[in-house]
């Protein structure tokens, strides 16, 4: 694909995504989803007390269900349902029309000081701890530790080319987006961290991944 037909699709951004992409071998899939399977399970042992705690944090600061479920993308485009701690105020869906105009990264929705975070949710989102109910979609097999930030159906027209390229593997909990800006990031550049990903994948890459972001998580960088 050239760079004219790059740009004939609207992604602008996408410099490096001329190359045809193909999905990891057979076994690279194997290995991936063993090593989710083993630390996946491991994680969740180890975290599961930190986690009830942070649920009941999270009721006290503002009751209701601790745990948010939201539709994502993920292998291939397919829907499955994404877990996460709630951050924001129990009625933050319905609020999002209003606050449709403050949105920074469209088709994105992005507000840095969105007023719909509570306070707890501030710190969680801040610290990454939101995301640790994802390590059940790892172990059930809708994400991997490492792959493509879980995006919403909104977010993408599955009929460009480029976009759907992104589904040839399973979205993350870690990933080549969380080193490279996270909520900084805007839609163009999120796609083609993205697609590097995909074209530098080996599971020696993961592993390095998984130590970068560990460490951007511990300093908050690109957070909010």
């Amino acid at each position: 694909m050239s760079a004219v037909e790059i740009d004939a699709l609207g992604v602008p951004g996408v410099q490096k995504a001329h190359r045809e992409l193909t999905p990891p071998a057979q076994w690279q899939l194997w290995l991936k989803r063993g090593f989710d399977l083993v630390v996946g399970t491991l994680a969740l042992i180890v975290a599961a007390p930190v986690l009830l705690g942070l649920m009941l944090l999270i009721w006290l600061d503002a009751p209701a269900a601790p745990i948010f479920r939201q539709t994502r993308l993920g292998l291939g485009g397919r829907t499955f349902t994404m877990l996460k701690l709630r951050t924001m105020v129990p009625n933050a869906e319905s609020m999002r029309a209003e606050l449709e105009h403050l949105n920074e990264a469209p088709p994105l929705f992005k507000i840095t000081n969105d007023p719909r975070v509570t306070r707890i949710g501030r710190f969680l989102r801040a610290s990454s701890l939101d995301e640790l109910p994802q390590i059940i979609n790892v172990v059930l097999g809708d994400m991997s530790l490492v792959g493509p930030r879980p995006r919403l159906p909104q977010e993408f027209d599955l009929s460009v080319p480029l976009q759907r390229m992104r589904f040839m593997v399973k979205p993350g909990l870690a990933g080549l987006w969380q080193v490279s800006g996270r909520a900084t990031l805007n839609f163009d550049q999120a796609l083609e961290i993205d697609l590097d990903y995909i074209r530098r994948w080996s599971f020696v890459f993961d592993l390095e991944l998984i130590a970068r972001t560990a460490w951007v998580v511990v300093t908050r960088r690109g957070a909010y």
